[in-house]
């Protein structure tokens, strides 16, 4: 199986290159991180995150035939051949398939990625009813593998002043969460003209989100929440 992939090491490389590999087709791969692995071993230098090897920890997010994806959960028996592979998209290049995520966390922790409630603390829990909680459904499952965000053109654009669809679909888990009691503030702080309304619903988001998410529509839902609200 042959394989083209983004090499580059700002500290001695002066310009990126592509570098072609094989592995034999009975190599046993069955993920494209298990032949990524089998290529480490081949050529130590080669460099990208992984860990947890089953799409929870998205550490291993990267650009795969050009479509943002998990490396751990995509079978190579679909990747068309030679397989390239780059970096996501729009950041700054740490090492080879590494990028510089500090940016991306930045916009996450804008908007206040946790439960603002004033109440006296309650003994066990503060309680929600099942439909309350199943307004979460959609949104809590975002591992932050930045796949989303780097896949958005609007972001591309506007990479420091728009929050992008991972940080807006956490504000709205928080927005929606019954249990939370700083919506105001939350609002205040997403009316601005680029870090939430950049959005332009290209849906590249949605159509990458290795969990199936739909940042687009929480993005959506807040843009009519700020409408409701001048109303």
């Amino acid at each position: 199986m042959r394989f083209s992939i983004y090499r580059f090491n700002p500290e001695t490389d002066a310009k990126p290159r592509i570098q072609a590999y094989e592995l034999p087709d009975d190599s046993g791969a069955v993920m494209l991180l298990d032949a990524l692995l089998m290529l480490k071993q081949q050529d130590d230098s080669l460099s990208f995150r992984r860990s947890c090897r089953e799409g929870v920890c998205g550490s291993d997010a990267m650009n795969i035939n050009g479509r943002n994806g998990l490396a751990c959960i995509t079978p190579l028996k679909d990747l068309k051949q030679p397989v390239e592979i780059r970096p996501l998209p729009g950041q700054p290049v740490i090492r080879d398939l590494i990028v510089d995520l500090g940016q991306f966390y930045a916009q996450y922790r804008a908007v206040m990625p946790w439960l603002v409630n004033n109440d006296p603390e309650p003994e066990i829990e503060r309680l929600q009813s099942p439909a309350e909680r199943e307004k979460l459904d959609g949104l809590y499952e975002c591992i932050l593998c930045a796949c989303c965000t780097t896949a958005c053109p609007s972001f591309w654009w506007n990479p420091i002043k728009y929050l992008g669809p991972a940080a807006l679909l956490q504000a709205w888990r928080f927005l929606t969460d019954s249990r939370d009691q700083a919506t105001g503030e939350r609002l205040d702080e997403l009316e601005d003209p680029y870090k939430l309304f950049r959005c332009h619903t290209i849906m590249n988001c949605t159509d990458v989100c290795p969990k199936g998410l739909n940042p687009a529509r929480a993005i959506g839902n807040i843009k009519q929440m700020l409408a409701k609200r001048v109303l």
